[in-house]
């Protein structure tokens, strides 16, 4: 089984050794766009055999950072079309999760699956973790969160066009696009590790937000205030479940089906 994984990157030093650590068993080859990191992330990126750094490209709106590189994660995997069995586009903080994941993908791809929808967990820590670490055995709790369940991983040569939302929180592929019977596969974003560090981090990227990033709103949370920040993160620190027991998440009555329900294979 070949495994390419697309993701982009920016000063995400900190975060590099548990993605690698994460992955590594697991993909054959990252494809690293970098978008002018000016921490260690560069030499790091450069000391694993397995990646391939490329520059940022600018992007079809030069006043958006977001929606630039938007532009750039809905198609950058198409390179991959007859030579991976399965693409990862993902974020350096998600880390896609099953117990037995080659062999859970292994099975998909006998059933004729050709996108896994991962079901989303926003992790949550007080401190940032020790390096050395596999975080998805060592931090594992996390508040269930609907919005964060994306499409990160997919056949190549099944899919046509992913047609990606902003962010990733929504899809609508097109080609030959089955989904799992159930959703098995959990997709854990560690971004909120250390209040202070996500504190800082927020503020950095609010320095990269271009003028129509601000004018949309594109990026919001990146201005929270601090008291802000600190409700969010007790709210959802009041929702933390361990992400290896079954997924749990209260829906409003005649809530929206999941984008991918349309697309499932029976059983």
């Amino acid at each position: 089984m070949w495994i390419d994984l697309y993701t982009r990157c920016w000063n995400d030093a900190a975060m590099l050794g548990f993605f690698f650590r994460h992955y590594d068993g697991l993909v054959q080859r990252y494809i690293v766009f970098d978008d002018g990191s000016t921490d260690a992330s560069l030499d790091i990126l450069a000391s694993n055999p397995k990646v391939e750094i490329r520059r940022m490209p600018e992007g079809e709106d030069c006043e958006s950072r977001i929606i630039s590189s938007h532009a750039v994660v809905d198609t950058c995997w198409t390179e991959s079309r007859g030579l991976a069995d399965w693409v990862i586009v993902t974020d350096i903080d998600e880390h896609l999760y099953h117990p037995e994941m080659k062999a859970y993908l292994a099975e998909r791809e006998r059933e004729g699956v050709t996108i896994i929808p991962s079901l989303g967990y926003q992790m949550l820590s007080e401190e940032f973790p020790q390096p050395g670490l596999l975080l998805c055995e060592s931090l594992t709790r996390g508040a269930p969160f609907l919005a964060a369940s994306k499409l990160n991983i997919f056949s190549p040569g099944a899919i046509q066009a992913t047609r990606f939302g902003l962010g990733r929180h929504t899809a609508d592929p097109i080609g030959d696009v089955v989904a799992p019977a159930r959703d098995e596969l959990r997709l854990l974003h560690y971004k909120y590790l250390g209040f202070e560090r996500t504190q800082r981090r927020h503020e950095e990227y609010l320095t990269r937000q271009r003028k129509n990033d601000l004018k949309r709103g594109l990026g919001y949370q990146y201005s929270w205030t601090r008291d802000e920040l600190a409700l969010i993160w007790s709210a959802m620190a009041a929702q933390l479940v361990d992400v290896r027991e079954p997924y749990r998440l209260e829906r409003e009555d005649g809530a929206a089906p999941l984008w991918w329900e349309p697309f499932r294979r029976s059983d």
